[in-house]
């Protein structure tokens, strides 16, 4: 019989610890208003902490090798007690055997909707032994509200992400992820998504949600996860539970021997629930990015990015004529992308690594002079870096002990290797490249990028999966080193676009590279599902503009930037007045509304969208505080209608943007606005009526 152990009502989250006699200990939660609606189960409580430890029974009931959770290892534990506090709740357990002590951590960061856990570990025992899996955390008890298995009520969702298709949200029911239950009770279901390698969003964002459409609750849950990952749904019996953390030995290779004094601490893991669908609950987690985030910048910036203008050429010629179309428009960064290190017998594709200016080639009067004409304009110059990799026709390719290894052999992707962040002279030499050149040419701003993946892992006495962890790791040492090295220095996160958007690493960087959909229809697209997943304020997102394009197309191009932090690029050169009045008026209205991009909450309905490369129907995306909204609007490919209705309560329009004068007019709480074309866009302004 399952009893109370404790209970702490957070905001309007109810957290509950149940016991079912001596040791097994479960975390549950749910809205604290849907607390009527809890129904008795027969289910026993999920485990907090999921662990193996080599040598122990392996998980049994069909489920081996499809998770290594409900392992014998998990049965050896004692509750050893449990600390309450305001702060925080502290769980202990014990295996006396070996002398490995657990400490499960629950901490309610103060004004978030969300709630964070993790797990330390400890050996303090006389002899080694070797974890190869140990969850940050485990809750259950996901469908509270029916005193069975809640059959065609529960719904899961994922967030998909590739390669300029970032954030893909799916939605399926529990039966048809194959989550039902069997007949006997017995046979472990498993749900498990994850990534392996230092991609950490190269096939799925570490994101999961439950909804109960019935009683329209849900449940979410977010991971630090900045290399190899796992998180996985498991049912036994009517119960249904979610946990999440390090890929273990079968998912990415990962295993840590821990020596008699040593701790290990996992990533830690973001809770909420509330009333309300996942997209209601993602935007409750995003609490905790926004409490974690540098607080460099306070809006999102307005900025010019010209790789799309130089396509990896830059130089001070035509940087200076970049700079002076630019001059006086407010535009706050210009970063200077690939290329400015181009040797003169090699492509910049193939020489990143050695960082040393093309100053003979592409700045005669040295790279200084450019910097401080971009300074003297207005504007703080930025500076591209791969930071930690290397082109094979660089000189740093032949230090082949600086680099990850796997099995013996370098980790080389088609001529990319990767630095082993674990050494110091790597470190070193970073310093003098990277941040040395940075204070020596004056940049206030840089774009570190990452453009391949190492895969599974590279070599370490522990693991492959341990030797990865650890080198990013090293990586992520090293941007805080950068940080401190130059206080105000703004960092951009990218990774060949969006394959680095992770909790963990979204807080070291002031943004993050949205996607490469640089010129995609698709854009806003991307950028609206990304609203589910990192901040607004940290979504950095282009608009290519062209002087061939027409003034419609340079105003979808422009409201895309709404959804996030504007940077521009493109052939401005070939522009004209009237596309240039759009692009100032758009600019103009950015800066009255980017409050609001920067602190608020989203809603985001698609209609009609199946396809993003070919893609019909139409979107709007609500971006609100308690007084007032910015609402944009994007029309693709198909039939349409003659205008759309978007429930906005009850308001006034205070500013718009639209292609063709598009009217629009709030009555009876919708925004009701015209249509006139495919591939179309508008953006309002609203103040909200008090309630």
């Amino acid at each position: 019989m399952n009893k109370e152990l404790s209970r702490a009502v957070r905001g309007d989250m109810l957290f509950r610890y149940e016991i079912n006699g001596e040791n097994r200990v479960g975390l549950t939660l749910l809205p604290l208003a849907a607390e009527p609606l809890l129904k008795e189960k027969d289910a026993l409580p999920e485990p907090l902490i999921q662990l193996y430890v080599r040598g122990d029974n392996l998980p049994a009931a069909f489920s081996s090798g499809r998770t290594m959770a409900g392992s014998g290892s998990v049965e050896r534990l004692v509750f050893r007690g449990q600390e309450t506090g305001e702060e925080r709740i502290v769980t202990r357990f014990e295996d006396p055997g070996r002398g490995l002590r657990l400490r499960h951590v629950l901490a309610f960061p103060e004004g978030c909707r969300a709630a964070e856990i993790w797990t330390e570990a400890e050996n303090a025992g006389d002899a080694p032994f070797t974890l190869e899996m140990l969850s940050s955390g485990t809750f259950g008890g996901l469908t509270p509200f029916d005193a069975g298995e809640a059959p065609d009520s529960m719904e899961i969702t994922v967030a998909l992400s590739s390669w300029s298709a970032e954030g893909r949200f799916v939605t399926e029911s529990v039966e048809n992820a194959g989550l039902e239950p069997s007949w006997a009770r017995h046979g472990v279901r498993v749900k498990k998504i994850g990534v392996a390698g230092s991609m950490p969003v190269n096939g799925y964002f570490p994101f999961l949600a439950v909804h109960d459409r019935l009683r329209d609750v849900s449940w979410a849950a977010a991971l630090e996860a900045s290399s190899s990952w796992q998180m996985e749904l498991r049912r036994k019996d009517c119960g249904l539970s979610l946990s999440g953390g390090l890929a273990d030995y079968d998912s990415g290779h990962w295993a840590r021997t821990l020596s008699p004094g040593e701790t290990f601490r996992t990533p830690s893991l973001y809770l909420t629930t509330t009333a309300g669908d996942a997209e209601k609950a993602s935007q409750r987690l995003l609490d905790l990015q926004e409490r974690n985030r540098p607080k460099t910048l306070s809006l999102p910036p307005v900025m010019y990015n010209e790789y799309c203008t130089t396509w990896g050429v830059p130089s001070h010629e035509n940087l200076k004529a970049i700079t002076e179309k630019l001059r006086g428009r407010g535009f706050e960064y210009l970063v200077i992308d690939a290329g400015w290190y181009k040797s003169e017998k090699y492509d910049w594709s193939v020489t990143g690594g050695d960082w040393v200016p093309a100053e003979k080639l592409l700045f005669p009067e040295g790279f200084r002079k450019t910097a401080d004409m971009i300074r003297d304009a207005g504007m703080i110059p930025g500076l591209w870096f791969e930071s930690e990799t290397c082109g094979p026709k660089a000189d740093l390719h032949e230090k082949e002990e600086w680099f990850l290894t796997r099995n013996g052999s370098i980790v080389d992707t088609g001529g990319r290797r990767f630095l082993d962040m674990r050494k110091p002279e790597v470190q070193a030499y970073l310093d003098e490249k990277v941040i040395g050149q940075l204070k020596k040419y004056g940049f206030g701003y840089i774009k570190n990028d990452y453009n391949d993946d190492v895969g599974i892992g590279a070599d370490d006495p522990d693991s492959l999966g341990e030797g990865l962890r650890q080198s990013i790791e090293g990586s992520k040492a090293f941007f805080r080193r950068l940080r401190r090295e130059i206080p105000g220095l703004v960092m951009e996160n990218c990774s060949s676009g969006g394959h680095r958007l992770e909790p963990s690493l979204m807080a070291l960087f002031d943004m993050a590279s949205f996607s490469d959909a640089h010129e995609c229809v698709s854009i806003p697209i991307i950028a609206a599902n990304l609203h589910r997943l990192i901040l607004p304020i940290q979504s950095q997102i282009w608009a290519v503009l062209h002087g061939s394009d027409s003034l419609r197309r340079l105003h979808y191009s422009m409201v895309n930037t709404f959804l996030g932090a504007m940077c521009l690029s493109g052939d401005i050169y070939a522009m004209n007045k009237e596309q240039w009045a759009l692009v100032d008026r758009d600019i103009a209205f950015y800066r009255k509304v980017r409050h609001l991009i920067a602190r608020g909450d989203s809603r985001v309905v698609q209609k009609g969208l199946t396809s993003w490369s070919d893609p019909k129907g139409y979107q709007w995306v609500i971006r609100e505080n308690e007084s007032e909204a910015l609402v944009t609007l994007h029309t693709f490919g198909g039939d349409l209608p003659k205008a759309v209705s978007i429930p906005t309560g009850e308001g006034e329009i205070l500013d718009a943007v639209t292609s063709e004068g598009n009217a629009a007019a709030i009555a009876g709480g919708n925004l009701t606005a015209e249509i006139k074309a495919n591939f179309e866009a508008a953006a309002f302004y609203i103040r909200k009526k008090p309630r």
